[in-house]
C-alpha cells in the first residue's frame, strides 16, 4: 500500500481502518487529501487482504469538508476566455467528485463511524458509504447553502436516496445542523451511541461479521444494491440474473455448503 500523508490506515483481520488525519483543521480536506482519498480507496478496492472498510476521523471531528484554501483555488483560472474558464471549472468539479465516486465504487463495504462535525463535503462522503453510525453528540450540516453555493459533490444526488425527499430538501435549503439522534430518526445513520468508544466497539463487531462472509458474495451484493438503487426493478432483476450466471458457481458456494453440512464455520479465501 502507498504511504499516505493525510490519512491513517491500519489493516488487520481483513478490516481496513481509515482515519482522516488533519485533526488540526477539523479534518478539512486540502488538495493533497482529496488526491490521496481517491488513490486510497482505489488501492483498497484491489487489496485482497481487505474485506470491509471503517472510515472515521482523528481528533474531535469526522470531516469538515473541503478546506477553504482549496475552495478558493477552484475559482482561480489562467484562461481569459470565459468559455474556457467554464470548461476548466467543470473539469475541476468533476475531479473533486472523483474521490467520492471512488468510495461508492469500491467493491468492499464501507462503514462510516462519525463523531463531532460532519460538514459540507463530509456529507458528500458519508452519503457514498454503505452504512453510517454516529455518536449522540455528532452533528451534520449541508454547509454549502450558507456559502452561496449548490452542493456539487454528490449530496444532492445520493442523500435523497437515503433519507426522505422532504427532509433532504429541508436540510439542503436551510443548512441547519442535525444531531446524531435526529440523524438516526430520519434514517441518515443506522444507529447512534452515547460515546465514541461504544460506537467503535459496536461498529467493529459489524465489520468483523462482514469480514467472515464470502468476499465474492459481499462484493456482488454491494454491486447489486448500487445497481438496483439506480435502476428499475425489471432492470435490476435482469442484471441480477446475469451476475449470478457468471458468479454463482464459485468455490465460496461449495465452502458454504460444506461448512453447513459439517457444522463448522466457513472459511473463505
Amino acid at each position: 500500500m502507498t504511504t499516505f500523508e493525510t490519512f491513517d490506515l491500519h489493516i488487520e483481520d481483513s478490516i481496513a481502518r481509515v482515519f482522516f488525519n488533519r485533526p488540526e483543521r477539523a479534518n478539512a480536506l486540502n488538495q493533497k487529501a482529496w488526491d490521496e482519498m481517491k488513490l486510497l480507496f482505489e488501492e483498497l478496492d484491489e487489496n485482497n487482504d481487505v474485506r470491509v472498510i471503517l472510515l472515521s476521523g482523528n481528533g474531535k471531528h469526522f470531516c469538515a469538508g473541503i478546506d477553504l484554501e482549496l475552495l478558493m483555488n477552484v475559482a482561480q483560472f489562467s484562461q481569459p476566455c470565459e468559455g474556457r474558464k467554464r470548461e476548466q471549472l467543470r473539469k475541476k468539479i468533476l475531479a473533486l467528485q472523483a474521490p467520492i465516486n471512488a468510495i461508492e465504487q469500491c467493491s468492499k463495504p464501507i462503514i462510516a463511524a462519525i463523531k463531532g462535525g460532519c460538514i459540507g463535503g463530509g456529507i458528500d462522503i458519508i452519503s457514498a458509504c454503505d452504512m453510517r453510525y454516529c455518536t449522540d453528540d455528532a452533528y451534520f450540516t449541508i454547509k454549502e447553502i450558507e456559502m452561496g453555493m449548490v452542493a456539487d459533490l454528490g449530496t444532492l444526488q445520493r442523500l435523497p436516496k437515503i433519507i426522505p425527499q422532504g427532509i433532504a430538501r429541508e436540510l439542503a435549503y436551510t443548512g441547519r445542523n442535525i444531531t446524531g439522534m435526529e440523524a438516526e430518526r430520519i434514517g441518515l445513520v443506522n444507529h447512534t451511541f452515547a460515546s465514541s468508544e461504544e460506537m467503535y466497539s459496536e461498529v467493529h463487531k459489524i465489520a468483523k461479521s462482514i469480514a467472515t462472509k464470502s468476499p465474492l458474495s459481499i462484493r456482488g451484493t454491494k454491486s447489486i444494491l448500487n445497481h438496483s438503487r439506480d435502476h428499475s426493478v425489471a432492470d435490476g432483476l435482469d442484471y441480477m440474473a446475469t451476475w449470478n450466471a457468471a458468479m454463482l458457481l464459485s468455490d465460496d458456494l461449495m465452502e458454504a455448503f460444506q461448512a453447513k453440512m459439517q457444522k463448522r464455520d466457513a472459511s473463505f479465501n
